[in-house]
């Protein structure tokens, strides 16, 4: 029996247009017009005979039918886009290329990625650490993992984990220490790579929010890299204000101690990124789903960890 189906470019244009509520976005991504994505919507409604958007102060919305059907047409999309990739040939295969800062590959993907080979082993991942955003189309990225706001224009963004900072060291240091006055004993380890991000405490809010006021916080040798600054709080260094999450595996082995039952929240987090349609894909789906259930899990056992107490500091 042959489907009838709307003109699948019409279809295209709105399913873009309900996912971003813009028509101007929604142009961007397809690479048209708005006129031309305006002009696809128009004629989907009429070829249906019901409106799907409605024009308000505030901006677009979807009627209740339009909204009831966009699950449907997102994963219609999905299978469309994984069934021409498997009509292009096998040059890329299972191979998934994801782009990871240094710090998050090496401290939270790199120990993790054995079960998702155990389970995934027709996919090949490989790991690009590098701090910028990258090129997808040029680098041939697939997904990028970043760490901010969640907010990077012409990109779609989906939240992995939250983070918090807490002081930690190697175990001979966190036991001479009773209380935040005897930082003043140590060496204090910086952690540069978190500047942009003024909701991160450095040593002096830290300091200050523990009612600390004869404790040099400027002093000590700054790094660039977290994972650099938690190393040497392991090799006994001093004592680093660390990303729990980056922390958290040696925090867990014993190599590191957090002195304190204090944990800050932070706004910025880890996100998943790519290009609008980039994630369709069949491994990177499988990739995604893999790592929200192991932020599900990190998130699940960091809760259920006793030896550290979220605080307002």
């Amino acid at each position: 029996m042959a489907r009838r189906l709307p003109p699948l470019n019409a279809l295209r244009a709105f399913e873009a247009v309900a996912r971003h509520l813009s028509i101007t976005s929604a142009a961007d991504e397809l690479g048209v017009t708005p006129g031309a994505v305006s002009q696809s919507v128009k004629s989907l409604e009429e070829y249906l005979g019901r409106p799907l958007l409605q024009r308000t102060p505030r901006g677009l919305v979807l009627t209740a039918a339009a909204e009831a059907a966009l699950p449907s047409l997102r994963e219609g999309f999905d299978m469309l886009a994984e069934g021409a990739q498997r009509l292009a040939g096998p040059e890329r295969g299972g191979r998934l290329t994801v782009s990871v800062a240094p710090s998050f590959a090496a401290k939270w993907i790199a120990p993790r990625l054995t079960d998702f080979a155990l389970v995934h082993a027709e996919i090949d991942v490989q790991i690009q650490a590098s701090m910028g955003l990258v090129n997808f189309e040029a680098e041939g990225v697939d997904l990028a993992i970043r760490y901010g706001a969640g907010r990077w224009p012409g990109l779609e963004s989906k939240l992995l984990l939250r983070e918090e900072v807490t002081p930690v060291c190697a175990p001979a240091v966190a036991a001479e220490i009773k209380a935040p006055g005897d930082l003043a004993n140590f060496t204090l380890l910086h952690d540069d790579s978190s500047l942009m991000d003024q909701s991160c405490p450095d040593w002096a809010m830290w300091l200050k929010a523990a009612g600390v006021d004869d404790v040099d916080s400027k002093r000590g040798p700054r790094f660039n890299q977290s994972n650099i600054a938690i190393d040497a709080a392991a090799s006994g260094r001093g004592v680093a204000l660390a990303k729990r999450a980056l922390a958290q595996n040696d925090l867990d082995s014993g190599r590191l101690v957090a002195p304190f039952t204090i944990a800050t929240p932070i706004e910025f987090a880890y996100w998943i990124v790519h290009p609008p349609g980039r994630a369709r894909s069949l491994p990177a789906r499988r990739f995604m789903d893999w790592l929200l259930d192991q932020a599900r899990q990190y998130e699940a056992a960091v809760r259920a960890n006793d030896s550290l107490t979220t605080s307002g500091l």
